[in-house]
């Protein structure tokens, strides 16, 4: 799976420039945006929307919801390469929600460096976010696939619906990181993973089969794969943050246990609240409900997460939901070559170490 990622990004990369260049000029604002009604000023559009994303892009991320676009549409029989422009959809989509989250959560640092609200402003973060939910847009609207009104209707239908249910699932997790008391249950919990992380694996899924023309039934089973796929990545990504932690011993440098210091609700830190000694889930709370963590403390919340087995049945719940995902996958007439790429990257998001 590395390798089919790593050939596809650079292509990924080029389309992405496509919908919004490094480099903004009035050519660029009038052809994708419509002549001005005054004057645009392209320095400002520069600073205010390409500069931010491109900043974030050239941090590195796997492009994996794009990638996987295109491995459905190869499964579905289709030549990936005549709808690479609908894959920027769900790349640009989740790095707009990335943005607006660390806005939103207080994160400090993303993929090494500063969190985009330090380095270019909250409310330039904020606005180059929010863009990103409608600039994917655009490639419907103009169209390069050629689809009937028909399917590019159905396309923007699914788009706002999974959208909408995304700020449903980030509502969810802002009010509970915001709780001193951990009381949330395990369903409540998954279904915000299945909002939150759940509807960008959807929207990727379901936009490869709408736009290559698939019926009903299988836009449901491979949407049920990307998001028991998203959630199980959420889980083991979860999972990769507290064993890094353990990994780390003495040596607690930036990025790690960040989880425990942001005082994130997990699957692991709800299943030690139901398992743990009422003694250890108050301390637990008073961690991580706790302005600033030393390297100790995240220690003892780790070591705590361990102790009570949470660690080990995330691990579990998220091997158990990819296991699901690929049933998934085998209950369709895919293509053989691409459908073992889907069952491969679901055991990928559960066993990779980075």
């Amino acid at each position: 799976m590395r390798d089919v990622l790593e050939q596809w990004r650079p292509v990924i990369d080029a389309e992405i420039e496509r919908l919004l260049p490094r480099t903004i000029d009035e050519a660029y604002l009038t052809d994708f945006f419509g002549p001005a009604s005054y004057a645009y000023d392209p320095d400002a559009i520069q600073r205010a929307l390409a500069s931010p994303l491109w900043d974030l892009l050239d941090r590195g991320g796997k492009r994996w919801r794009a990638v996987l676009f295109l491995v459905f549409c190869e499964a579905f029989g289709e030549d990936p390469r005549d709808f690479l422009p609908y894959a920027c959809i769900p790349e640009i989509l989740h790095n707009g929600t990335i943005i607006v989250d660390d806005v939103e959560d207080g994160a400090t640092m993303r993929r090494g460096a500063p969190a985009l609200h330090h380095d270019h402003g909250v409310d330039v973060a904020l606005n180059a976010g929010n863009a990103m939910y409608f600039l994917p847009l655009k490639v419907i609207t103009r169209n390069p696939a050629e689809l009937d009104a028909e399917t590019r209707l159905a396309a923007y239908e699914m788009l706002m619906h999974e959208l909408n249910r995304t700020h449903l699932g980030q509502g969810m997790d802002i009010c509970w990181h915001n709780g001193r008391a951990i009381d949330i249950t395990e369903r409540e919990y998954l279904e915000m993973c299945a909002c939150k992380t759940g509807c960008l694996g959807r929207i990727v899924a379901r936009l490869a089969a709408i736009v290559t023309g698939q019926d009903r039934e299988t836009e449901r089973e491979v949407a049920r794969y990307a998001e028991r796929m998203s959630v199980a990545f959420q889980i083991a990504d979860d999972v990769l943050d507290v064993e890094t932690s353990m990994e780390a011993g003495g040596e607690f440098g930036k990025g790690v246990g960040n989880d425990v210091r942001e005082g994130k609700k997990t699957l692991m830190v709800i299943h030690a609240a139901e398992h743990a000694d009422p003694a250890d889930v108050a301390r637990l709370e008073e961690l991580l409900w706790a302005e600033e963590n030393t390297d100790e403390e995240v220690r003892e919340v780790v070591e705590l997460l361990s102790a009570t087995g949470s660690v080990e049945y995330a691990r579990r719940q998220a091997r158990d939901l990819a296991a699901s995902a690929r049933d998934h996958v085998a209950a369709l007439d895919l293509e053989s070559e691409p459908a073992e790429r889907l069952t491969a990257f679901t055991r990928f998001v559960v066993e990779r170490e980075v």
